[in-house]
C-alpha cells in the first residue's frame, strides 16, 4: 500500500472548495515537488495532510492510518516563518522550543536534549547551537526551523515554500541540504515551490495544482501544454531550454511572475 493516499477528497478551507475530488497515491521516500499558481491549495493539501483540515468529502491516510492532528511522524514547516525580533534564545534552545511544545517534554528532559542534537547535526546546524538568535541571518535560521522540522526523526516531511524570497545561490543551498537529509532519513518530502527549475535535480515527481484539480507524476508526464492548460484552464506553452522548463501563458513566464509577488524579509539574501 503506498505510503500517502488522498481518496476522492474534496477540501475547502472557506465556502467554496479549492481541490476537489482529487485522489493520488505517494510512496514511502519518495521527493515530491508541489507545484501551482496562487490560490491553487498548495498549503491547504499540507494543512489536510496535518490533520488540521478535515476533507469535505474523500479521505486521506498516511502509513495506513487515517490522518490525526500531533501526528509525531509529520515533520511540518509553515510557509509562515517569522521570527520575533529581540528574541533572546540561542539556537539550541529554539529548536528545543518546538521539542517543548510539541512533544510535551521539558527543557532539561535528557531524551529531548539528544533529540534538539541529533536535528541540529542533521541540518549542520551544530555550530549555531550557542549562537543568539537575533544575530544569525535568514539562512542560518531557516537551518534550525528546518531543525525543528525534523524533531523526533518523522517518516513524512512537509515543507511549506522554504525557497520563497531567497536568491537562486541560497535557493540551490537549501535544496541540496534537503535531499542530503532526505538521503539520511529517508523521509518523504512534499515540498511546495512557485518554480519548478530550482527542484529539477532533486525531485522525484511534480504534483501540480489548479483550478480544483491535481496531476501527479514525473516532469515530462506532468509538464506538459495540455496537462496545464486544462489544469490553469487557459492555454498553456511549456518551453525547454538550457536544462531548463518554462510554463508560459501569452508570452510571459507564469511561475517567475508568481515569484515575483513574494516580498523579502530583509535577512533572506545573507548567510551561509
Amino acid at each position: 500500500m503506498s505510503f500517502i493516499v488522498v481518496d476522492h477528497v474534496t477540501l475547502a478551507p472557506g465556502r467554496d472548495a479549492v481541490l476537489r475530488d482529487i485522489s493520488l497515491q505517494i510512496e514511502a521516500g519518495e521527493f515530491i515537488g508541489v507545484l501551482g499558481p496562487n490560490g491553487a491549495g498548495k498549503t491547504t493539501l499540507l494543512r489536510a495532510l496535518l490533520g488540521v483540515l478535515a476533507p469535505r468529502a474523500g479521505g486521506i491516510t498516511i502509513g495506513g492510518q487515517s490522518v490525526r492532528p500531533g501526528n509525531t511522524d509529520i515533520g511540518y514547516m509553515p510557509q509562515t516563518r517569522s521570527i520575533p525580533p529581540g528574541l533572546k534564545l540561542s539556537g539550541r534552545a529554539f529548536v528545543a522550543a518546538a521539542a517543548r511544545s510539541g512533544w510535551g517534554l521539558g527543557w532539561g528532559d535528557k531524551a529531548s536534549r539528544m533529540a534538539v542534537a541529533a536535528a541540529l547535526d542533521l541540518v549542520e546546524a551544530s555550530a549555531l547551537a550557542d549562537e543568539p538568535l537575533s544575530t544569525l541571518s535568514g539562512g542560518q535560521r531557516q537551518r534550525l526551523l528546518l531543525a525543528q522540522a525534523l524533531l523526533g526523526a518523522p517518516r513524512l516531511l512537509l515543507l511549506d515554500e522554504p525557497l520563497i524570497s531567497l536568491d537562486p545561490t541560497r535557493q540551490k543551498t537549501v535544496i541540496d541540504l534537503i535531499s542530503r537529509v532526505q538521503r539520511n532519513t529517508r523521509a518523504t518530502v512534499l515540498f511546495t515551490a512557485h518554480e519548478l527549475n530550482p527542484l529539477l535535480g532533486a525531485l522525484d515527481r511534480v504534483l501540480y495544482l489548479g483550478n480544483g484539480s491535481a496531476a501527479l507524476g514525473t516532469v515530462d508526464e506532468v509538464i506538459t501544454a495540455p496537462v496545464l492548460s486544462a489544469l490553469y484552464g487557459a492555454e498553456i506553452e511549456v518551453v525547454r531550454a538550457g536544462g531548463h522548463v518554462f510554463v508560459m501563458a501569452g508570452g510571459a513566464d507564469l511561475e517567475r511572475g508568481a515569484h515575483d509577488h513574494e516580498h523579502d524579509d530583509g535577512h533572506d539574501h545573507h548567510g551561509h
